[in-house]
């Protein structure tokens, strides 16, 4: 299940392009005003002297003219989504219909006979920018997805057709390429990225792309903060470059430079609670999204190690909980039947703390490291089991694409919310702020509890508690606490009361909710 931050807008910056120079680009070294230019003067009598402070350019322009032909506007053309005609993923990017609009009988703007409507079409509008003289250029996934015609707009005007190579829903990056007959044999303006030397936080960067269809247009800003977690399906693989030059809808798959004019990140998303830019924007490194690019190009697809489990963070409080001081990672709620950890013997329940000896300190990062390996490798993972440390050896097999993954999800998140049940025989557990009871028949009808599953049902939580602020409610399943099965409320309090003996004031429960397991620390009430 993907988890949202409120205020993202993921892949709503309209269309943005992502660049990667898989191979030679426009390698520059731009000078700063301090070696390159007099100091600037007041013109008012009596006024001091003024010079920008050193590493701060005088003017983008010549960045900007230097690079700006690589940037392109990306038109495209798809069939409209049933979900108000709008593009998955474009939150507010309205859509241009097209085809049969009038009464029956009429003929439409697409010359049918009136006979059967036309299928409506969307158009929206992007950003990207060359990475090979040859024609290939890097956006976002969610600009050309499910495009049925994409048009590239060069700084020049002109208007040219390109197809798609290939597209990857892990990091919102896709690579297209110029097929249109008027550029045969032509050579195109391009731009590589920087790996080595990357700025710091503070240093300045340059965007340009095409916010809201005004091509060409070009921001500055500086570098906020690196390794930033958006909270959704990308952020697994991404860790987002946060800047401050202004990106708006449009600007996604834009790229973002350095001073020297190298491309440091493609601009991807924005934080905005209005939708229009706030100075918190998003771009994909320059290294994921040559990675990426490189691969799209060699194989039109991306290949990444899988394990196949669901796992959560396993952060301090979980480990408080089970007295495993200091202990991060991941923690295994469900294994995939008949997949490679499930080959291997992993369990639910094992914490996840190193893959190949790379420590992992949440979910994120165990997923970025998996994704490293080639399918058929053997990956060594550092686990804990029982608060035991060991190792297991797992053999690699091939992720599924983001949307396989995501609607496996959405086939078992049955929303299961019901008129609420005649009330079995329950307790409190006043020191976990539940009322627990026995799952009976009427209750595994209207919460949709499947037979296998066992525990107590929760009939009610104190709005107060610790598990009333985490997200605990009626109709949940208590499955089991610090990794013992509970099948009364007796198990349960002496579950807590061994807990406190041991000096932990929280205790890791197993809840069950629409059939999937989720992992939460709860503090122990006085």
């Amino acid at each position: 299940m993907t988890a949202r931050k409120s205020g993202f807008i993921v892949g709503a910056v309209a269309g943005a392009g992502v660049a990667c120079a898989a191979l030679a680009g426009v390698g520059m070294r731009m000078g700063t005003a301090a070696a390159e230019a007099p100091a600037i003067r007041a013109s008012m009598a009596g006024a001091p002297a003024f010079a920008p402070p050193p590493g701060a350019p005088m003017s983008f322009a010549d960045i900007f003219e230097k690079v700006s032909p690589a940037v392109v506007q990306i038109n495209v053309t798809s069939k409209a989504s049933p979900q108000g005609l709008r593009i998955p993923g474009l939150e507010g990017f309205d859509i241009v219909p097209r085809g049969q609009k009038g009464k029956p009988g009429q003929q439409g703007q697409d010359g049918d006979d009136g006979d059967t409507p036309a299928t409506p079409k969307q158009q929206s509008a992007g950003s990207g920018f060359f990475i090979s003289a040859d024609g290939y250029i890097v956006t976002n996934n969610h600009v050309v997805a499910d495009a049925d015609d994409i048009q590239v707009v060069m700084k020049d005007g002109r208007e040219l057709k390109a197809t798609l190579i290939g597209r990857d829903e892990g990091t919102d990056l896709a690579v297209i390429k110029v097929v249109d007959p008027k550029a045969k044999n032509a050579e195109f303006p391009y731009v590589n990225f920087e790996n080595q030397a990357k700025p710091r936080v503070g240093d300045w960067v340059i965007t340009i792309g095409n916010p809201f269809g005004l091509g060409g247009t070009a921001t500055a800003g500086i570098i906020s903060a690196y390794d930033r977690d958006l909270g959704d399906q990308t952020s697994s693989f991404v860790n987002y470059i946060q800047i401050d030059a202004p990106i708006n809808r449009g600007n996604s798959g834009g790229p973002s430079f350095d001073i020297y004019g190298r491309v440091i990140g493609v601009n991807s998303a924005i934080y905005s609670p209005s939708g229009g830019s706030v100075g918190i924007g998003f771009a994909i490194p320059a290294d994921i999204a040559e990675g990426v690019a490189k691969q799209l190009i060699s194989g039109g697809k991306v290949v990444r190690g899988y394990i196949g489990v669901t796992i959560q963070d396993f952060g301090a409080d979980a480990a408080e909980a089970l007295g495993l001081k200091d202990v991060k990672g991941a923690i295994i709620s469900e294994i995939v039947a008949g997949g490679p950890a499930a080959k291997a013997g992993l369990l639910p329940d094992d914490i996840l703390t190193a893959v190949n000896g790379v420590a992992v300190a949440n979910r994120s990062e165990l997923t970025r490291e998996v994704a490293k390996a080639r399918p058929g490798e053997t990956i060594k993972l550092s686990i804990i089991r029982d608060g035991k440390p060991r190792t297991v050896d797992i053999k690699s097999g091939t992720r599924p694409a983001e949307g396989t993954l995501a609607q496996n999800d959405d086939d078992q998140d049955q929303d299961g919310a019901a008129p609420t049940p005649d009330k079995p025989a329950a307790q409190k557990v006043e020191a976990l702020g539940l009322t627990l009871g026995a799952i009976d028949p009427a209750s595994r009808q209207t919460y949709k509890i499947d037979s296998e599953i066992k525990g107590l049902l929760i009939t009610g939580v104190k709005g107060d508690s610790d598990a009333g602020e985490k997200g605990l409610a009626k109709g949940d399943v208590l499955s089991n606490i610090n990794g013992a099965a509970v099948a009364s409320v007796a198990d349960v309090n002496a579950a807590v009361a061994n807990a406190k003996k041991a000096g932990r004031t929280s205790v890791l429960v197993k809840v069950i909710r629409q059939n999937r397991p989720v992992f939460v620390a709860l503090k122990i009430a006085p």
